[in-house]
């Protein structure tokens, strides 16, 4: 048994009867569109990740001019896996303390073993979690293991008052309209039988504590798009990384340097969210991706033209900071871009029709006569931020064997392109 210091907020997990401690009980992420760690919701304002050494070390060290584009750091958590008394699992946070949840070795996340483990090493935590590659739909063993356990009661701890609806047919989950994004549950269910398949009995694992970027809007549209014409680090084995490269050549990551991982926007005309996954981010010619970045824009009503200047400045401030970043390399890390979907000059003038509040097609939450508030510049509120650094690298770091020259050129591709294809849409649509 650890021993953890007492935690005052969030909600309480049911098994936290540690003499006078209180945990938090963590919830699947709702508005995760993209990825294959599961992201938890620890309270409004922060989420959390499993915890690889290397991206928490990253975000330790980020040059003070990145951070603008990367959600805040906030420290880490040891996390609990507990059943309660029916029988379902729960992920509780605890405190960190340094002595209780030992890292395993430092190494490349191909290296982490799979070693017995002795009674002290049970309350290890993972610091470096192994992720096998992804099928489209859950993988066997995964779903047997999911199966075994019950799944996470997750209307009862989750809830949106705005339906999702994946446009996807092989994202492995109901099509049906449902209150979470699927990807986020998808995720969840394989993080918990990952956990659960390492060791039934270890129950300590490192999880780090970043920012909520999506918390200031009231419906967050999300694209996620992988960056760069290169996705494996650098620490690869030769198989993992020939399998990264098909993926980028047979992508849009090798035409443009970014591809679709995964979006939700909002439609007005229907009051709910359509999302798509990676797997149609994948088969995506050049055409598509324009199509895609379309969709992401488009409320159901009227394309989003407001939202071109502050997207593309944002993009060209960012392509700026990432040119002065000598040596630096994103590998697989995503770039999310988000805007809030209640922000609309047609959503203001749907809200004052009474059939609109009559077919329910607006949320309660929007029938207030207005949307949130613009920027000072009038502009609507957007935000751009740089995710996932499990496998990034600069001069000096880590004592990383491979140094590389000048900025990281496929990034900075994959913003040019990007920006490029929001500049003909701009012109196209004025």
């Amino acid at each position: 048994m650890c021993v953890c210091q007492t935690m005052e907020v969030g909600k309480y997990g049911k098994n936290a009867t540690r003499s006078g401690d209180r945990g938090v009980l963590l919830e699947p992420f709702i508005h995760q569109v993209g990825g294959h760690s599961s992201m938890m919701r620890y309270d409004d304002h922060t989420v959390c990740k499993p915890l690889i050494t290397r991206e928490q070390r990253f975000y330790e060290s980020l040059p003070p001019e990145m951070k603008e584009f990367t959600p805040e750091y906030k420290g880490v958590v040891s996390v609990c896996f507990e059943g309660d008394s029916d029988g379902y699992i729960n992920l509780v946070a605890y405190p960190y303390v340094e002595n209780e949840a030992v890292e395993q070795d430092d190494l490349p996340e191909r290296d982490q073993p799979r070693r017995k483990h002795s009674r002290r090493s049970l309350h290890r935590s993972s610091s470096g979690t192994e992720h096998k590659e992804e099928k489209p739909g859950l993988a066997s063993d995964s779903t047997e293991s999911i199966q075994e356990m019950k799944s996470p009661r997750v209307d009862l701890h989750i809830h949106s008052d705005v339906p999702f609806q994946m446009l996807d047919g092989n994202s492995g989950l109901s099509s049906e309209k449902i209150s979470y994004n699927p990807w986020s549950l998808r995720c969840h269910k394989q993080q918990l039988s990952r956990m659960r398949s390492e060791s039934k009995d270890r129950k300590l694992y490192k999880f780090l504590l970043l920012e909520n970027v999506v918390h200031h809007f009231k419906l967050p549209c999300v694209l996620d798009l992988k960056m760069g014409t290169r996705q494996h680090g650098d620490d690869a084995s030769e198989e993992k990384a020939a399998r990264q490269m098909k993926k980028c050549e047979q992508s849009t990551s090798a035409t443009l340097g970014v591809r679709v991982c995964g979006m939700q926007v909002y439609q007005l005309d229907t009051g709910h969210y359509l999302c798509r996954n990676k797997y149609y981010g994948r088969g995506l010619s050049i055409e598509g991706f324009r199509n895609a970045l379309y969709q992401y824009l488009h409320n159901g009503i009227e394309l989003r033209k407001d939202l071109f200047e502050p997207v593309l400045a944002k993009l060209r401030s960012l392509k700026a900071v990432l040119e002065r970043q000598a040596s630096y390399r994103f590998y697989s890390s995503s770039l999310l871009i988000i805007y809030d979907g209640k922000e609309s000059r047609a959503g203001a003038l749907l809200e004052r029709r009474p059939e609109a509040r009559l077919k329910g097609s607006v949320p309660e939450g929007l029938q207030d006569g207005g949307g949130s508030e613009p920027g000072s510049s009038g502009q609507p509120k957007v935000d751009v931020r740089m995710i996932d650094f499990a496998h990034s690298t600069f001069k000096g770091f880590r004592d990383d064997p491979t140094v590389h020259d000048g900025p990281d050129m496929g990034y900075v591709f994959g913003l040019e392109s990007l920006i490029n294809i929001m500049e003909q849409m701009r012109e196209e649509n004025q």
